[in-house]
């Protein structure tokens, strides 16, 4: 059990952190604003910095992955979707456990309705990919509702999900303070750059690539972006940038 689990306790509390977690998300409205947390001005800054991310892996990587199958985690009404991934994708899948958000996003994302394949109302610690399906999961956000064992399993289960040169793209904030801090207001947790670290470590990842959101408002939690893929097939990966 590692230091979030701890801070959460028993199975009891688990399952209130994730219940928690759903009753406030049913209360926030069904908006880009909403899905940013009162942030909204910041969605063009932080797509444009997922985009020049995610075309350096397309660039760099000796395998990239090709650009058929994405998975957009946690995609509440599918901003993300919507202004990066079916701009790099042929077809984009979402997983969201609100279905007031799945329902938006279905109008949100009428205009590129062709590309959209299908839509998964579960929460991250139920969802199972499935197998050698996507070229890139892409989960930004949303992983603050995981505790650190359930997290674990899930990019285990993501490992699966992949195609033989996908690529597991993590973009979440990180605590300047290097502790993990509980927000019980929306019962998640931000979790240090080390703890992270761990976390990919504990689940055989090995990060290609790692970059710091620029231009963001001061005050905000340190973003950073993480390139993801199982250690068992990096051997077959080099890039022009250091392998971390």
């Amino acid at each position: 059990m590692d230091k979030i689990d701890e801070q959460i306790g028993d199975d009891t509390d688990a399952k209130e952190f994730y219940t928690d977690a759903a009753k406030y998300w049913d209360k926030v409205p069904a908006t880009v604003d909403g899905m940013l947390g009162g942030f909204g001005f910041i969605s063009q800054t932080d797509i444009e910095g997922s985009q020049n991310f995610l075309k350096s892996l397309f660039i760099k990587l000796k395998n990239p992955p090709e650009n058929d199958y994405a998975l957009d985690c946690g995609s509440g009404i599918g901003r993300i979707t919507k202004n990066l991934l079916v701009k790099n994708f042929k077809h984009v899948d979402l997983v969201e456990q609100n279905s007031k958000f799945l329902d938006t996003a279905k109008d949100f994302l009428s205009s590129c309705s062709s590309k959209i394949g299908q839509y998964y109302p579960q929460g991250l610690q139920d969802f199972c990919p499935e197998p050698k399906k996507y070229d890139v999961i892409w989960c930004q956000w949303v992983l603050g509702h995981l505790n650190d064992d359930d997290l674990v399993e899930f990019f285990k289960k993501c490992i699966i999900g992949l195609k033989e040169n996908g690529i597991l793209i993590v973009k979440e904030n990180v605590t300047s303070s290097n502790k993990v801090e509980i927000d019980t207001q929306d019962s998640s947790v931000t979790r240090a750059y080390d703890d992270l670290k761990n976390i990919f470590k504990r689940a055989d990842l090995a990060c290609l690539k790692e970059q710091k959101q620029i231009h963001m408002p001061r005050g905000l939690y340190p973003i950073f972006m993480f390139a993801l893929r199982s250690r068992l097939t990096t051997d077959k990966i080099t890039t022009n940038e250091t392998v971390i």
